[in-house]
């Protein structure tokens, strides 16, 4: 099938309209992370006495669906992807709030939903919505006064923020807060603002420290590794000792049996062992070339809201790679965060190819925009002579 601009389906709109660079790395990362995946998952398979690629097959029949999703998402118009947000943000809040009573616990948290034999982690979805949300919220303050905009977004962040620390998820606290506090701040709110919300972050910090054996136990294991187990972190760095350069060759990873999380928080090392620094570079910027083109795009826009929420949803993108990939090199303490797009996890999987396909749409091109822009603008000209014409 050739497509051609004379063609107006969606398809064919979609197609010279969207970011087929950024597209395509988003591709590329989807099939770098199922030849990974086959790497990291047969060993965990086996400690569940299930067959070798159980998960691998998993992760595979999830990347239809993830495909799907982004391409949807990024069809929609922004103010559909406001609407859709809304909607998401809405409804994810009371599945997290659903999860915190009647959720199984995992390992100490409560964070899954189990709908028959599916389980879904709702405060994934609602992170890209939570981000153009407060995107739209910033942008609207700056526009008009009688909007509170900054007020609002201050609410949103608390319910969301709330909701993950009574699951509790401490990591993607972290992760919200930065993202919130860069479009804050890229929002040129007033100086006042962003001082007692940094005065308010750190006592967060402190008290969750002092409050909760369980960030308090990571932060000591991180600051002074002798006070506790620090095992994963351990087998980790070793497997980027053992891999070297180039890797001792797909399959021929050890560390790997000895990671509990190899194939989600920990696939990164993984691939450092089997693969080698040569391939976790190669990795990495595929990561990298993805958010620096995600900004670059941002930086182009004259909508406040679409520059800001690309901004907002590319970060997200990124920053949980870098919290991913530190966490396996040992400079942060272990956060249970997955790496979007190659680590196994459906919600995590779905969730972020949702957060791509938001941007992806909200950096397409928009001709008939413009276009009906200067139309009208020309008309209104055409008006408005025509108007002095008669009064002369």
């Amino acid at each position: 099938m050739r497509l051609t601009r004379a063609d107006r389906s969606i398809l064919s709109d979609w197609w010279f309209t969207v970011d087929r660079l950024m597209f395509f790395g988003l591709l590329l990362l989807m099939g770098a992370g199922l030849v990974l995946s086959l790497a990291a998952s047969p060993p965990i398979a086996a400690k569940y006495d299930l067959e070798p690629f159980y998960f691998v097959r998993r992760h595979a029949a999830l990347l239809l669906p993830a495909l799907a999703i982004m391409f949807a998402a990024s069809t929609l118009s922004p103010k559909q992807i406001r609407r859709t947000s809304l909607i998401i943000f809405i409804v994810g809040c009371a599945l997290m709030a659903l999860v915190i009573f009647i959720g199984p616990e995992i390992k100490g948290a409560k964070r899954w939903l189990q709908i028959g034999m599916v389980s879904l982690q709702p405060s994934e979805f609602v992170k890209p919505a939570f981000v153009v949300l407060t995107a739209w919220l910033f942008n609207e303050s700056q526009k008009r006064r009688d909007v509170p905009g900054i007020e609002l977004a201050v609410a949103l962040y608390g319910i969301f923020a709330t909701l993950l620390v009574l699951q509790p998820d401490f990591g993607q606290v972290l992760l919200v807060t930065l993202v919130w506090g860069a479009l804050f701040y890229m929002a040129g709110i007033n100086l006042v603002w962003i001082m007692a919300l940094g005065a308010a972050g750190i006592a967060g910090l402190v008290t969750s420290y002092f409050l909760v054996p369980h960030v308090a136990s990571r932060i000591d294991r991180f600051l002074d590794p002798a006070s506790g187990d620090t095992y994963q972190t351990d087998r980790s760095i070793d497997s980027f000792l053992h891999g070297g350069w180039f890797g001792r060759g797909p399959g021929e990873g050890t560390v790997k049996n000895a990671l509990p999380d190899s194939h989600t928080d920990f696939i990164f090392a993984v691939t450092a062992e089997e693969y080698g620094l040569i391939a976790c570079i190669i990795v990495l910027a595929m990561f990298a070339f993805i958010v620096l083109r995600g900004l670059s795009k941002a930086s182009q826009e004259p909508d406040g809201f679409i520059r800001h929420a690309v901004a907002g949803l590319v970060m997200l993108f990124g920053l949980q790679t870098l919290i991913n990939m530190a966490v396996n090199v040992g400079l942060l303490p272990a956060k249970g965060m997955t790496l979007p797009f190659v680590s196994y996890g459906g919600s995590s999987l779905l969730a972020m190819a949702l957060t791509m396909g938001f941007a992806l749409g909200l950096t397409r091109k928009r001709p008939m925009a413009g276009q009906l822009k200067r139309r009208t603008e020309t008309e209104a000209g055409a008006e408005s002579a025509g108007v002095r014409e008669q009064a002369a």
